[in-house]
């Protein structure tokens, strides 16, 4: 009876995630020549929410701790997902194959149910956030890649919309002044620290599905949602 409630929990969120419409979206630019494709590289990258319902019936989040011997943004929590190749269709492919690779997570397993808005860092990379059910936790097993994740481990999603074991720190950029987030969890007595980008794309994928908002000032910073042309 229990996973009878879990299935029609789940099959109800992936309904709604269905029906949800981004705000705006920013195009998949394709070259035409293999030297055009050399000298502007994709700066656009996807990254997989996936979501799956706890033992306790909490809706739960997927997420990495990157390899300390990475050259960018080591040892930091994130989501599964990176760049996008010339070979990939869309955002959802980038995102499912990135996963597959980072943490063995067989796209077969996971039902994408929407895309939401396209979040820009301030270099210009293009983060597209990819939303996924995963219906049978059981039948995922990690297996992180070694040379770019250190860990797998997944928190509450409710908690990207609760005001604990939460800070903020003000930060500008080009005139803006805007809130960066951080968000302490605690799993099998391992401490991570979920922040930045990460953290802004975990309050609105929360901020959707439990369709309220978060209960502290957000402040994104602007460029999150700048036009990339």
């Amino acid at each position: 009876m229990m996973d009878d409630s879990k299935d029609l929990t789940l099959k109800i969120l992936a309904e709604d995630l269905r029906l949800y419409k981004p705000s705006h979206s920013i195009p998949i630019q394709q070259s035409h020549s293999d030297s055009e494709s050399a000298r502007t590289k994709p700066n656009r990258a996807a990254v997989l929410v996936c979501l799956f319902q706890g033992d306790h019936g909490d809706l739960r989040v997927i997420l990495t701790k990157r390899s300390s011997n990475l050259s960018s943004h080591s040892g930091e929590v994130s989501l599964p997902g990176g760049k996008r190749e010339e070979g990939d269709a869309d955002d959802v492919e980038t995102a499912m194959r990135e996963a597959k690779e980072e943490i063995g997570l067989d796209p077969s397993l996971v039902n994408v149910v929407a895309v939401l808005e396209p979040f820009v860092n301030k270099r210009g990379m293009i983060v597209v956030p990819v939303i996924g059910i995963l219906s049978d936790k059981k039948a995922f097993v990690p297996a992180p890649n070694a040379s770019e994740v250190e860990a797998v481990f997944d928190t509450p999603l409710e908690m990207f919309l609760k005001d604990e074991n939460r800070r903020a720190e003000e930060r500008e950029w080009m005139g803006d002044k805007y809130l960066l987030h951080y968000f302490d969890y605690e799993s099998d007595n391992e401490r991570y620290v979920i922040w930045a980008l990460t953290a802004g794309i975990l309050i609105r994928t929360a901020s959707i599905v439990y369709q309220r908002p978060p209960a502290f000032l957000e402040r994104t910073p602007k460029f999150w949602s700048r036009t990339i042309v």
